[in-house]
């Protein structure tokens, strides 16, 4: 049993759920603020049986409701049952709005990044360029998810890299911790007959997170990144984020994916393809050597 700190140092006053316990714990916040607000969201037309969001005003709903739910539960959770500060989850640090805004332009250019990299390995035909650009109303529309990006992509990194990291941290260790957050992540965004290489991904993903979060001793850049990996991912170039269309026109210029799918990442968008799972692996590394250069 350990009793290491993440984030600060300071004890919980309160109950921290035992280490192995904590994922299901996460697994059960998640799945109840999903099936929650599910039958609001079908009601109004915003997401379909499988819950998949309809339209564009269904992906604001389906990026608000359920997560900004989800978000509040955690909160509430952490401040009533573990007794804990919001500094202990990683809402700390000086700055954070700036911080935020430089984690969403680093993770737009990162998207970017991999994005070329595809596109010059031969994984996209080039379509229309910007033409979002001739339409207020798309214009407003990319706006509008980015507004809301910011808010799913600040709520699973409070949940995942905030939360569950620092609790299992506390409890089994920080090894330990990145492991089970990851594979938790890598659970939550499954869906049935996913290929293999599409869950490493997403293991990657939330690792390259978990480093992130680590290195910099807060959460607020990290939960920057992700928005802005999201919003350019499906706002820049009308390619899927995690498996989702956004319907609206290309804000940089429209890809239509060609060639394999290990390449293009299919029906998944980039983030299935093994340049994304390279750029993670690269992006960890990076990260925990200057992890061990700054200790």
């Amino acid at each position: 049993m350990t009793s290491k700190t993440l984030y600060t140092s300071e004890p919980h006053k309160g109950w921290l759920p035992w280490g192995l316990f904590a994922p299901f714990l996460c697994i059960f916040f998640v799945a109840l603020c999903a099936l929650g607000p599910a039958p609001l969201m079908e009601h109004y037309g915003w997401q379909d049986a499988h819950g998949d969001p309809i339209g564009l005003t269904g992906f604001y709903a389906f990026l608000v409701i359920p997560f900004a739910v989800n978000g509040l539960l955690v909160l509430a959770w952490v401040k009533l049952v573990e007794r804990r500060s919001l500094a202990s989850i990683g809402l700390t640090g000086p700055a954070p709005a700036k911080t935020l805004l430089g984690g969403v332009l680093v993770g737009a250019a990162t998207i970017l990044s991999v994005v070329i990299a595809i596109g010059l390995a031969g994984g996209y035909q080039v379509g229309a360029v910007g033409p979002a650009w001739t339409s207020p109303a798309a214009l407003t529309g990319i706006g509008l998810i980015l507004l809301c990006f910011i808010v799913q992509a600040g709520v699973e990194e409070i949940i995942f890299r905030g939360w569950l990291l620092s609790v299992i941290t506390r409890k089994l260790g920080l090894p330990a911790a990145v492991v089970l957050v990851s594979l938790v992540f890598t659970f939550l965004h499954y869906s049935p007959h996913q290929e293999a290489r599409v869950m490493l991904s997403s293991f990657l993903f939330s690792a390259f997170a978990c480093a992130w979060a680590i290195r910099s001793g807060n959460i607020w850049g990290v939960m920057g990144w992700h928005a802005g990996w999201n919003w350019l991912l499906g706002a820049g170039f009308e390619l899927p984020v995690t498996g989702l269309q956004l319907d609206l026109p290309a804000l940089l210029v429209k890809l239509v994916p060609q060639g394999a799918p290990t390449l293009t990442g299919g029906g998944q968008g980039p983030e299935g393809s093994w340049l994304c799972s390279a750029f993670f692996v690269v992006g960890i590394a990076f990260l925990w050597l200057r992890r061990r250069k700054a200790g």
